[in-house]
């Protein structure tokens, strides 16, 4: 036994001495870039340019659809026109990202790019309001290759410590383009066509194109055997769509309870179902599923896309009702209700920006994760002490501060889930984020639609005097069941107009009923904010949960590029066993 003990000793040093040349090794393995300097950084203009692109579309429409609907005349399809846009780039989310993952990001991006001027070309050419719902929807399915795969090539170009720098900054693109859009669309609408909100898509995207086709590389592995999923994108876009959909409309168009919205829910659970029962059954036979049900598997992306769902719940369900309420409650006029949002918009680029730095100088997320995280709470908490006497002071401080915790959540989660995937796995990683946070967002605006319509009519109710309800008719007040009463000149002009048919007294019973309309509208609205702080409490108490991975500030070997593996440096695979 003692003769043993030196043979032993020995063998533990050379163990340890091999150990110690393969972590060296490991770590001087990478540090040459895959790519050069003039393809990296002109790769990334002409991604951050499409991405300007595809996010200035949506607000510069939104301005521009008062002029389109009193051309075309189809104001009973007004919200089409964005939901059909929203809905056909959703479906196709995680079908993109599964593509590049198999065929490489170049010809997926280049094909969205290419569907997506197409689109506006068309949609600019629209004579009538069917045909511009028609060719936003087209346009859609190409916007969908455009946001995922933008990202994704951010994880293919850069190591996740650099990352940090890059993903900062395409969130504050589409934080500058909320608060350029609305004034841009104003100023076309204005001084040209409403055409031209489509047209000036297509020469900076031309030069976008043109960029990516002969200065972006292939970023695509290599001895992958490409299967595509027919069935499960089928599937998948049976089961979305009229999730979608359903959310969409119920409590607009048709109630939560109507056949319309119980069919189109109870058909998106079937098909929702069938997809994951085929997607699981693929993946055991080693197939490419679009979703890898294997991917909840990894703690992280499953605590991140928890994350990001409540997030975009709580996080877009109340921004979209603050104009709502400074226009309805405080009663301040604006030509655009999008420009009341600049505060919150501009300290979100701000967020983005310090967020991705800080990410990149330390190497480290969770507690930034949680610094933003609380940050959105105190700024959602501020929303909830907003009531019928707020003044546009409060709701400013509230919006500065929900503005910064939105920017250091909105690509930070993108960040780690990379960080945390195989190389071959980051398009469908990345592409099954977004797609789970506009589920988020849809659900959480249809919920907090119904809220504010549900607590607005008792509210209203309640705030009128007795003797106002005893001197107007039942049919007059029934005019003023919907708030939107406050934001339309035209409309108070007709109820002043009606209102002097009741006498020398009818202005004071008008302004009494106009009264009871804004703290009706205000106590609606509350309820939508106490809701969204709820949604970012449960979201802060998730984030703990977030397991951290040190960033990588050097490259994977080749072959692990290629998909033939997931061998972690020794360090590395060290820090993920104390993990698990």
């Amino acid at each position: 036994m003692e003769s043993m003990t030196p043979s032993a000793g020995s063998s533990s040093m050379k163990e340890q001495s091999v150990g110690t040349k393969t972590v060296a090794a490991s770590a001087a393995v990478v540090e040459q870039p895959r790519f050069s300097a003039r393809e990296t950084v002109l790769t990334m203009a002409g991604v951050l340019m499409v991405m300007l692109l595809a996010s200035l579309d949506q607000t510069i429409v939104s301005t521009a659809m008062p002029h389109i609907i009193a051309e075309l005349q189809g104001f009973d399809r007004y919200t089409w026109v964005s939901t059909a846009y929203l809905l056909a780039s959703t479906v196709m989310v995680p079908i993109y990202g599964k593509l590049s993952d198999l065929v490489g990001r170049k010809p997926i991006f280049l094909f969205g790019v290419v569907i997506f001027l197409l689109g506006s070309a068309l949609s600019g050419a629209a004579q009538s309001m069917n045909q511009l719902i028609a060719f936003r929807a087209f346009q859609g399915l190409g916007a969908g290759a455009l946001l995922p795969i933008a990202m994704a090539i951010v994880g293919d170009l850069f190591t996740p410590r650099e990352r940090g720098k890059w993903q900062g900054l395409t969130g504050a693109i589409w934080g500058l383009s909320s608060i350029i859009g609305p004034t841009l669309g104003g100023w076309i609408t204005q001084n040209t066509s409403w055409r031209w909100v489509f047209y000036v898509n297509l020469p900076i995207g031309l030069v976008a194109l043109l960029v990516l086709i002969f200065l972006m590389p292939a970023l695509r592995g290599k001895n992958r055997q490409v299967s595509i999923d027919y069935l499960g994108a089928v599937l998948l876009v049976l089961g979305a769509l009229p999730l979608l959909l359903g959310f969409s409309l119920a409590g607009n168009q048709y109630d939560w309870l109507s056949p319309q919205i119980i069919g189109l829910l109870t058909a998106a659970v079937v098909f929702l179902a069938a997809f994951l029962l085929y997607e699981a059954h693929l993946e055991r036979r080693q197939g490419q599923p679009i979703i890898e049900p294997g991917l909840f598997k990894n703690s992280i992306f499953t605590v991140s896309t928890i994350v990001t769902v409540i997030f975009g719940m709580g996080l877009f369900g109340s921004v979209y009702f603050i104009p709502l309420f400074v226009q309805g409650v405080v009663g301040t006029t604006a030509t655009n209700s999008g420009l009341i949002l600049t505060p919150l918009m501009l300290t979100s680029v701000a967020g983005s920006v310090l967020s991705g730095q800080l990410v990149s100088r330390i190497g480290k997320y969770k507690w930034i994760a949680i610094t933003g995280m609380a940050i959105s709470v105190i700024g959602s908490y501020l929303l909830t002490r907003l009531d019928v006497h707020s003044t546009n002071t409060d709701v400013l401080i509230a919006m500065l501060v929900l503005g910064l915790g939105m920017g250091f959540g909105m690509s930070l989660y993108t960040l780690v889930v990379q960080n945390a995937m195989p190389l071959h796995k980051i398009g469908q990683a990345t592409s099954a984020m977004v797609f789970f946070r506009q589920i988020g967002a849809t659900v959480g605006l249809a919920a907090m639609g119904s809220i504010m319509t549900s607590a607005y009519q008792p509210a209203f109710n309640q705030a009128l005097p007795a003797l106002v309800k005893q001197m107007v008719p039942v049919r007059f007040l029934s005019a003023f069941n919907n708030p939107e009463i406050l934001l339309s000149d035209d409309a108070r002009q007709q109820m002043q107009h009606a209102a002097a048919a009741f006498g020398p007294r009818g202005q004071q019973v008008l302004a009494m009923i106009l009264e009871a309309v804004k703290t009706g509208l205000a106590q609606g609205i509350h309820n939508v904010f106490v809701l969204s702080f709820a949604l970012m409490v449960v979201a802060l108490v998730a984030v703990f949960f977030l397991k951290e991975i040190k960033l990588r500030d050097r490259r994977r070997p080749q072959s692990q590029e290629a998909g033939q593996g997931e061998e972690l440096p020794a360090s590395e695979a060290g820090e993920l066993v104390g993990l698990i």
